[in-house]
């Protein structure tokens, strides 16, 4: 007997949809939530990352550009990565910047005499051997001293500057050395760029200005800085006498350590993620950046013994020379320029590695929607945030080449308590925060690397 018309429409239209149905892509938080569960409960099971980094931090120490405890540091990160049984681990070479800071110091002349707590800024120039004695001029900003320019002449600026944020203070470390010596003075002394102190200076880089004579430059604590101050506003002759051996060496033969795990179908496109290797020649580096670079490793290692074989090979860096020349980003991207428009995503964890908040993205529309989706995976523990703008020193060089970029995001309020600092070492990490940022970057790495659609490129969207 032939049906009855309107049920068989309504019988097609049933099968249509159906079968539209089946057709529909599953949306990715859907298809990755129980690999995302597995990795963030797994990832929190144990210590094991922060373990790492203390192991690294403790019997390495800090690990400037040129030093032999960065290579030996290198050596044994290889070793251990080829017992965890990678596909591949392996190095790179880079020629780096090799400064030695030598012995310094910083004493009050006028109106007493009393030790200051300082730190040679990093790619100074070093003081005569008897070292500099001279009044100081205390000026707070950059305007302030181009309107007493003519007080400048053969004296010390001490640049005391509040601390307002990085981006806004920093500035005075970078360029102040050049600042000053263009108005004739002899050296230059900054106020630590830090957010607080217990009357600990904080080193970094500075950078010359090739137009004008290298003057000496160092930081002083915070409290030094601002005790200098009040003697000058009250009309007291203040003198210090710098003393620093600071110099630069030839370049050293340095390397950028990598390892990954091979792509099943597309071993050509990779995701990368990673942190820098050297650090500061102060405290130990733990979280600056060697929290970093173990976080991505272990994100690595994590998927690995979980069985995940992603699509795409993950590949992790461990880059060298950030603080001091950034010659390790420049020599990833030389070294795999062939290979960058196959790099699918770069992900970069330089903030420490405190409480993830999520990532910020440098990336187009069309890829930050996927990421957004990516990110939600990680609400459980409070990672699912995805903001506009973000990447990091090592991965800018190839993010300048089209690929996009994430910076890991935290909770970073103590981070410039020490940063570049003495007191940088791993006590300041919790072992409970570190994992989750294992988690949160084996998530993201994971679902990009194994996606069926490749992150798409294009014009990155700007922050508003």
């Amino acid at each position: 007997m032939t049906p009855k018309l309107p049920a068989l429409v309504c019988a097609l239209v049933a099968l249509a949809a159906s079968g539209a149905a089946a057709q529909t892509p599953t949306p990715i938080a859907d298809r990755y939530r129980e690999a995302a569960t597995r990795i963030i409960q797994t990832a929190q099971a144990d210590s094991a990352a922060w373990d790492r980094i203390a192991t690294l931090t403790d019997t390495y120490g800090h690990r400037l550009s040129g030093s032999r405890a960065l290579e030996d540091a290198i050596d044994w990160m290889l070793a251990q990565m080829q017992r965890d049984g990678f596909d591949r681990a392996w190095t790179e070479p880079v020629k780096i910047p090799h400064w030695v800071r030598g012995q310094e110091s910083a004493e009050l002349v006028s109106p007493r005499r009393a030790k200051l707590h300082m730190l040679g800024l990093g790619m100074s120039v070093g003081t005569p051997k008897n070292g500099i004695t001279a009044p100081v001029l205390v000026v707070k900003s950059f305007d302030e001293l181009t309107a007493r320019a003519a007080e400048a002449k053969g004296k010390i600026v001490l640049f005391n500057e509040p601390w307002v944020n990085y981006g806004a203070t920093v500035r005075y470390r970078t360029g102040g050395a050049s600042a000053a010596a263009k108005v004739g003075a002899r050296a230059v002394l900054i106020r630590s760029v830090a957010a607080t102190s217990i009357r600990s200076p904080h080193t970094g880089t500075l950078v010359y200005d090739t137009t004008v004579a290298k003057i000496p430059a160092a930081a002083l604590s915070t409290e030094d800085a601002d005790m200098l101050a009040r003697m000058a506003a009250r009309g007291q002759a203040v003198v210090v006498t710098l003393k620093m051996e600071a110099r630069q060496l030839p370049d050293a033969d340095g390397r950028n350590i990598l390892a990954e795990i091979r792509g099943s179908e597309h071993p050509e496109e990779v995701v990368v993620l990673g942190g820098h290797i050297d650090s500061w020649d102060v405290g130990t580096g733990a979280m600056d950046d060697a929290g970093g670079v173990v976080a991505s490793w272990e994100a690595l290692r994590l998927i690995q013994r979980l069985g995940l074989k992603p699509r795409r090979t993950i590949r992790v860096v461990g880059w060298t020379n950030e603080e001091n020349g950034t010659r390790g980003g420049t020599g990833y991207r030389d070294a795999h320029r062939a290979e960058v428009d196959n790099h699918i995503l770069a992900i970069e964890s330089d903030g420490g590695v405190f409480a993830p908040k999520g990532f910020g993205a440098t990336a187009s529309p069309a890829a930050i929607e996927m990421l957004r989706e990516i990110s939600t995976l990680l609400a459980p523990i409070g990672a699912d945030d995805l903001s506009i703008g973000g990447g990091g020193a090592d991965i800018g060089p190839i993010m300048q080449l089209g690929v996009p970029g994430l910076g890991l995001s935290v909770e970073g309020e103590r981070y410039f308590w020490y940063h570049h600092s003495e007191g940088d070492m791993v006590d300041k990490l919790d072992p409970a925060e570190v994992a989750k940022c294992v988690a949160t970057l084996a998530v993201m790495a994971y679902v990009v690397a194994d996606m069926p659609d490749r992150l798409p490129r294009g014009e990155p969207m700007r922050r508003q």
